[in-house]
């Protein structure tokens, strides 16, 4: 959906051919979600089947330019006016500690601190990145890595609470085991 979703908002902004919007969708997102051209033709052609892109003939070169249509517009304008609910059931890591949870308790340390490290890495290769997007003057790209690294703290954060959580679980264990 999010796809589909950014190429309509893209041809809502002017017509462009089907490379163009795979090249301007990676700009805009980053580098953080790269699309290959055979995937964008197939959304544009899903699009057009379903009346929310048009393909115009070509103009110089064998290029077709897509643009929006009303419908499409609309479809854009209903997709940015709706709240994302990203459940936490969708959320790999979170399903990762969980089903951790049942097994040994090496297997938990084990998620725990391989997606600490993994997430401590991210964090570093962004911190580098920051200067060279603040040169640039890329606000796409600055808001992205915001995004990202938010997220990446926010994960590092929710590790330490699993793992902090765990601990006084274990703690209160040997307590009442300790007490009979």
């Amino acid at each position: 959906m999010s796809v589909r979703n950014g190429i309509l908002a893209l041809l809502a902004e002017e017509p462009r051919h089907g490379y163009a919007l795979k090249s301007e969708f990676s700009r805009r997102t980053a580098g953080t979600w790269e699309l290959n051209v055979g995937q964008v033709y197939t959304t544009l052609a899903r699009l057009r089947r379903d009346g929310l892109v048009a393909e115009d003939e070509p103009v110089d070169g064998p290029r077709h330019r897509w643009r929006v249509t009303g419908s499409g517009r609309g479809a854009l304008e209903k997709w940015l006016g709706t709240p994302v609910d990203e459940a936490a059931s969708r959320n790999e890591l979170i399903l990762k500690v969980l089903l951790a949870l049942g097994g040994p308790p090496d297997r938990l340390r084990l998620v725990l601190d391989r997606q600490r490290a993994f997430a401590m890495e991210r964090l570093q290769e962004y911190t580098r990145a920051r200067p060279v997007l603040a040169d640039a003057g890329d606000l796409s790209a600055e808001l992205a890595l915001d995004a990202l690294v938010l997220r990446v703290d926010a994960d590092l954060r929710w590790l330490d609470r699993c793992e902090q959580r765990v601990a006084d679980r274990e703690r209160e264990s040997r307590l009442d085991r300790g007490s009979r």
